[in-house]
């Protein structure tokens, strides 16, 4: 990674440009053409740097409902159950953790009868318990990796 992926890096956090030719204003913006724009973000998503490109939605501002769940899984049946939980489209985010309770994962579901309905079929397809922690306040912090 060179000063020049520093600084498009620095850029494309959270300034993406929402326009019909993004990667070119991205290059005027930063003294690049438009293809090495492009070259320079395809190179840093196949080294694993960028992992995607896309919108941070507000999932509740567009009427969905989410929540935090955890489960106590048998060791012998954490990786069926991890691969039954991933399964969900609205799976956002799943997590091993050094605690009884050794799964951790978020929801976002188009409702709350659609959340309830998605989890009630993940206890009852695994067996396994899950409790359910909505959020009662947000916290949003916006990160970005200086460069």
């Amino acid at each position: 990674m060179d000063d020049r992926d520093r600084h498009l890096l620095n850029e494309i956090q959270s300034a993406f440009p929402v326009e019909v030719r993004p990667y070119r204003a991205l290059g005027k913006k930063l003294a690049m053409d438009e293809q090495e724009v492009m070259d320079r973000i395809a190179g840093l998503r196949r080294e694993g740097i960028i992992r995607r490109l896309g919108a941070s939605i507000n999932s509740r501002l567009v009427g969905f409902v989410s929540t935090l769940c955890t489960a106590q899984v048998p060791e012998d049946r954490f990786d069926e159950f991890v691969r039954v939980v991933n399964s969900c489209p609205g799976v956002t985010h799943n997590y091993k953790r050094r605690h009884r309770n050794n799964v951790w994962f978020t929801l976002i579901a188009e409702s709350q009868r659609e959340k309830k309905r998605i989890l009630e079929e993940l206890i009852k397809s695994t067996g396994i318990s899950i409790l359910e922690l909505p959020a009662t306040r947000i916290f949003k912090i916006r990160v970005d990796f200086r460069f």
